[in-house]
């Protein structure tokens, strides 16, 4: 963003993609006007755990059982990546299969078959699990200073609406758009989410023209 943008943007992302422009817009707020989220990934925290005796565990996972956690954590990761990847695994998260054709699933499933994919996979998720109190939404919506627009499908298997919820109730700065689709509504409902994200930006404009105008 800073060598080819060169002004703050707005970041859109869906699931995993969603969480890696929230963690963006959280760390480098000086380059993110808004941030647009459809069905984000990321948990909240465990209100039964405790965060110094959970880190104090990760470190004595890290160093005493690292050698057999790396060992399980690959074979595991390993299995799930190859799951995610499968044409039926990516149909499946579809409530609306209208739009759902050969050409959709094969722009997903194909960069996931690239020889590196399943090793990014695994360094990605291997480093919220070892550090996951640093990862959880509300750590990180605690750094976020942007507005935040949430487009939610509704009916997605893998990710609830009470998500959505539950983020607006811990950081107000946000609007939820609710749809009825499943995990990626901007593929079943597209044009609904492209008129929900113009109507957002458009009053970002607005607000922002009103606050020059009182300055």
């Amino acid at each position: 963003m800073k060598d080819n943008v060169k002004e703050p943007a707005i970041l859109v992302g869906n699931s995993l993609g969603g969480f890696t422009a929230l963690f963006t817009a959280s760390e480098l707020p000086q380059l993110v006007r808004g941030l647009v989220l459809l069905n984000t990934a990321g948990q909240f925290r465990d209100s039964n755990i405790n965060p110094v005796i959970n880190n104090e565990e990760s470190a004595k996972n890290k160093y005493l059982f690292n050698p057999v956690m790396l060992t399980f954590q690959r074979v595991f990761l390993g299995i799930l990546f190859w799951q995610a990847k499968q044409p039926f695994r990516v149909k499946s998260v579809y409530i609306n299969t209208s739009n759902v054709d050969d050409y959709l699933v094969e722009s997903i499933t194909i960069p996931a078959g690239d020889p590196n994919a399943g090793e990014v996979y695994y360094r990605l998720m291997t480093r919220f699990m070892i550090d996951q109190s640093n990862y959880t939404l509300d750590s990180i919506l605690q750094k976020l200073s942007c507005p935040l627009l949430l487009l939610w499908g509704d009916l997605d298997p893998w990710v609830r609406p009470a998500k959505a919820v539950r983020i607006k109730e811990f950081y107000p700065n946000t609007s939820i758009v609710n749809l009825k689709a499943g995990h990626c509504p901007h593929d079943e409902e597209p044009e609904l989410v492209n008129n929900a994200l113009i109507d957002w930006l458009t009053s970002l404009d607005h607000e922002a023209s009103f606050q020059m105008a009182q300055t």
